[in-house]
């Protein structure tokens, strides 16, 4: 067969060594011109394209070409790669199969996910009314400005009353709504524990402005039974029947725990059973802040548990339990096989990257500039491996929860690992986007604008950060939105992109006329910079960036020395020339390399001088 080469010609040749090795050029004696190459003797000869001549160095001009063609094949693209070598594209079947199993499984574990949370939040909201004193239904959702003030009680009289509050309401559990049951296996109404953090010493003088104080935190945790409590009729004497004082003045916080058992008879499904549920109640009195106003809340820990229950009308629900298992492998294996062939890549492209750089040292005595290298670290192979261990940690944790094997709430921790793992893959898909020029503008552009918008950042976030701790400082204790730093933060990002920005200059209310009018320069201020000069500057280095790759397109992306040395090789894919070079024989590569008088391409400068002495005794 033979062999179309299509590589720069004699007039490629003085630009392309000109761009490489102009900076490395001892004297202008080195670089020769279009058509004539000096000897020792400053006399003419001929051009290596010549077939007659047998100075060329048959081994350098083969050894150039060998290389250009082997990176030429390493930077193509999986089409490019199956037309030139018929070589299969694992890694993109690989990568489809991937993102159709993760997608379905995330839908799958979204759905189970939104019903466990909404489950576990109702259940919540109805433990408040059931438990909790002075809890009203207009406290469930979540105002904003909130509509009332904290639940809390200013009582001692009122703290003893909400233990006891929530003391009926967890002995007469069955007159709930709810089916909830206590945890012993008989049914048996289980112990209540009631812990109290105090000061070791906390005594007020306040007549006098003295004080004994110790700050290490004592805890004293007692068991409160129906029978006690039934005898007693009041958590007061119990606790003081127990001689346990509550000394309020050195009274940090107080924690009532005491635990449930329900079923959510919702989740059944055809092939479903229904879920069994293990609630762990604590209510919390919060008293850190010694303001007089101890904090009243609610807190439920839910934990799937194995149901025993007789589901009759399922033929067999352990089907489902072993299809979405069976999914669970799929992903696992296809992800670990994403992962290998991805690592496999990496650890390719760097071999070839330490072999590129020992061709250019030996053969021009250049090392390989930074960009060059570069080249052949693959951040996308990076991400996809990051990707694959984000989701195969989020399986092997969403197996745990569908067979009730975990002692902890891991929900949350699972959606965010396979959350995040799909993620990353729905943005693999833009690395074979990449591969077509008119979807790769917005690829090209990021990576344009990265280091600007970088250089940008650090300014403005220095200006944010001034803005940040300033409103904290003066606002925060007038505005609900300025109580701490990262709900400081929080609302200036709001009002950069103009959201409630009356909501925030109407709630910031002060005696002082001064504060008044400082906020009121400091809100002006700082939206007026940000909306109308940071963020149109930021929009116009974007800009700027997708006008240079436009340029780009129109007139070629400039090159480093790696890209330079590759381009005169321009053999298309579908040539089979690369199919040829790969599947040579080691006789016939052996007769290539001696064999003189073969006509051969020009590759300007990289065939010159630098291996002529070395190899020119093999043509004689």
């Amino acid at each position: 067969m033979e062999r179309k080469i299509q590589c720069e010609d004699t007039s490629t040749g003085n630009s392309l060594r000109n761009r490489i090795w102009s900076d490395g050029a001892e004297s202008d004696d080195e670089i020769t011109n279009e058509n004539t190459l000096l000897n020792e003797n400053d006399e003419p000869r001929p051009n290596h394209s010549t077939p007659a001549d047998c100075n060329v160095c048959p081994v350098a001009t083969f050894t150039e070409e060998k290389m250009r063609r082997k990176l030429r094949f390493f930077f193509m693209n999986p089409i490019e790669k199956w037309q030139a070598k018929r070589r299969f594209p694992y890694k993109f079947i690989v990568q489809v199969i991937k993102i159709i199993l993760v997608t379905v499984q995330l839908c799958l574990f979204a759905h189970n996910n939104y019903m466990h949370v909404n489950y576990t939040w109702d259940n919540r909201i109805t433990f408040s009314h059931l438990f909790l004193m002075g809890w009203d239904s207009t406290q469930e959702t979540p105002a904003y400005p909130p509509a009332t003030g904290p639940l809390a009680v200013y009582k001692r009289s009122d703290f003893f009353e909400a233990i006891d509050y929530a003391l009926h309401g967890y002995y007469n559990i069955d007159d709930a709504i709810g089916s909830y049951s206590y945890i012993a296996e008989d049914n048996s109404i289980g112990p209540v524990t009631l812990c109290l953090y105090e000061y070791k010493e906390g005594v007020i003088f306040g007549f006098n402005e003295s004080y004994v104080f110790d700050s290490e935190i004592v805890e004293t945790c007692t068991n409160i039974s129906l029978e006690a409590f039934s005898s007693s009729n009041s958590s007061q004497v119990l606790l003081h029947q127990k001689n346990i004082n509550v000394n309020f003045s050195a009274l940090v916080r107080a924690h009532l725990k005491f635990a449930l058992k329900t079923v959510n008879l919702k989740a059944a499904g055809p092939m479903t059973p229904p879920d069994c549920y293990r609630f762990n109640v604590m209510i919390d009195f919060d008293n850190r802040d010694f303001d007089g106003q101890m904090l009243l809340s609610l807190d439920a820990e839910a934990r799937k548990l194995q149901c025993k229950g007789d589901t009759r009308y399922i033929t067999n629900h352990r089907i489902e339990s072993a299809l979405r298992t069976l999914l669970n492998l799929f992903v696992i294996l296809i992800c670990s096989i994403s992962l290998l062939l991805c690592s496999r890549a990496i650890y390719r492209a760097q071999l070839l990257k330490f072999e590129t750089m020992s061709f250019f040292k030996k053969m021009y005595g250049k090392t390989l500039s930074l960009e060059g290298r570069l080249e052949f670290l693959n951040l996308w192979y990076i991400m996809i491996i990051v990707n694959d261990l984000l989701i195969i940690i989020g399986t092997i944790i969403k197996e745990q929860i569908e067979r009730k094997h975990s002692e902890i709430d891991h929900w949350n921790v699972c959606s965010i690992s396979l959350g995040t793992g799909n993620l990353l893959v729905w943005f693999g898909v833009l690395r074979y986007l990449g591969f077509f020029k008119t979807y790769n503008v917005v690829i090209l552009t990021l990576k344009k604008a990265t280091p600007k918008v970088a250089r940008f950042l650090i300014c403005a976030v220095l200006i944010y950060a001034g803005f940040t701790f300033c409103g904290w400082l003066v606002l925060g204790p007038y505005n609900m939105k300025f109580r701490s730093l990262a709900t400081t933060s929080e609302c200036l990002f709001a009002l950069i992109n103009g959201d409630d920005m009356f909501a925030t200059f109407s709630i910031t209310f002060s005696k002082s006329a001064v504060l008044w009018w400082f906020s009121r320069i400091y809100l002006y201020s700082f939206i007026s910079l940000y909306i109308y000069v940071v963020l149109s500057l930021f929009i116009s280095v974007i800009m700027d960036a997708y006008d240079t790759i436009k340029i780009y397109y129109r007139e070629g992306f400039p090159k480093n020395d790696l890209q330079t040395f590759i381009a005169p090789c321009t053999d298309e894919a579908s040539s089979g020339i690369f199919r040829d070079d790969f599947e040579k024989s080691d006789l016939s590569e052996l007769l290539d390399r001696f064999f003189c008088c073969r006509k051969r391409p020009l590759y300007g400068p990289f065939s010159e001088s630098k291996s002529e002495q070395a190899c020119g005794a093999m043509c004689i």
